[in-house]
Parts: C-alpha cells; structure tokens; sequence
C-alpha cells in the first residue's frame, strides 16, 4: 500500500466499516472529489488478522505515515472502532480525524433482535472515564439520533470524557445523508 506524500499532499487514510472497501462507498466519494485515499480495508487478508494485529496495523500505519499536523483520517462505523483502539496506543494524534456514525462499544436493538459486541467492547470507555485515553487534538463525531449502532448516549458520553465535540444529525440512524458528509469533507 503507498502512504507516501502526492503532489496534492499526502492522501487521507480512511477506514471503511465492517466489510467496507476503499473503493467504494465513502471511499469512492472521495476519490471523486479529487483526493487520494488509502488506508485499510475491512475485508481480505485485513480482516482475516485478529483485532489486536489490525489495531496494531492501523497504529502502525498512522505512526509511521501520517504523524503530522496536516494528516487527515476518516474512519466509519467499525473502521471508526478500530482506529480509536489504534490512537488508545499512541500518544495524542494531531492531524484532523473526522468520525462517521462511529462504534464505541457493544449495541443492540430489541426492535430487529440483533446484538453486537466487538472485542474489548469496555476499553475505549473505560479509558476515557479514568482520563487514560490520550484524546486526539483535532477529531470531531457524527452520529445519527436514530442509529442503535452508534449509540448517541454512548458516543456523546465517550467523546464528551475526551472533551471533543458531536454533533447529533435529527432523524437519521447509522447511514448519515449524503448531503451531510459532502458538507462535512468540505470543510475537512
């Protein structure tokens, strides 16, 4: 995979969530606005590692290639739970992070009957609460008020302990409208 520096900068690293790819979806988005996206996808020999050798992967990676004040990573869903697994390893990451409608622990729905607990499901919010997680200087949440997998009490609640800002989209659950990101990478 090529992380190095481009003529336009260095690329965005991006993580896709479960099962994403980083030619399509958001991935592909952004590849037509014109930027360069690399990163991890969630699916092959990625997914295949267990999580602590993919969590290590994205340190690693974020470590030795996009460690500067104009890095940009976009993570999504699970990709979003990776990566915040990843920065618990690091010292407090300052490029840009922006965070879709990401995961921060376990979540279920009653209403469909389907549960999910990733590994470590406790750590990222145990961290925060014992002021142990080092918290990015530069990251921003977005999660729809109707998403029961990024939960909004559990995404607003970490992301508060780390003193960093959510933003709650009215209406709309874990796929945040097109619209909504476009403004959101516009301004990234």
């Amino acid at each position: 995979m090529d992380f190095s520096t481009h003529a336009n900068g260095i690329p965005i690293y991006y993580l896709p969530g479960h099962g994403g790819r980083l030619t399509s979806g958001l991935g592909q988005a952004l590849v037509d606005l014109g930027y360069e996206v690399v990163g991890r996808e969630t699916v092959g020999d990625f997914k295949k590692l267990d999580f602590n050798d993919q969590v290590t992967t994205i340190a690693n990676d974020i470590k030795q290639h996009f460690w500067r004040e104009d890095g940009k990573i976009i993570a999504n869903s699970f990709g979003a739970y990776l990566l915040l697994h990843a920065l618990s390893k690091l010292t407090p990451y300052m490029g840009k992070i922006l965070l879709l409608s990401p995961i921060v622990g376990e979540f279920s729905s009653e209403e469909i009957r389907v549960g999910f607990i990733p590994p470590y499901a406790k750590r990222l919010a145990e961290l925060a609460n014992a002021n142990q997680y080092p918290a990015p200087m530069n990251c921003s949440f977005h999660i729809g008020s109707e998403d029961w997998q990024s939960n909004p009490e559990n995404v607003t609640a970490f992301a508060r302990a780390l003193g960093m800002p959510v933003t709650v989209v009215p209406g709309v659950g874990h796929q945040l409208p097109k619209d909504y990101v476009s403004s959101l990478i516009d301004n990234f």
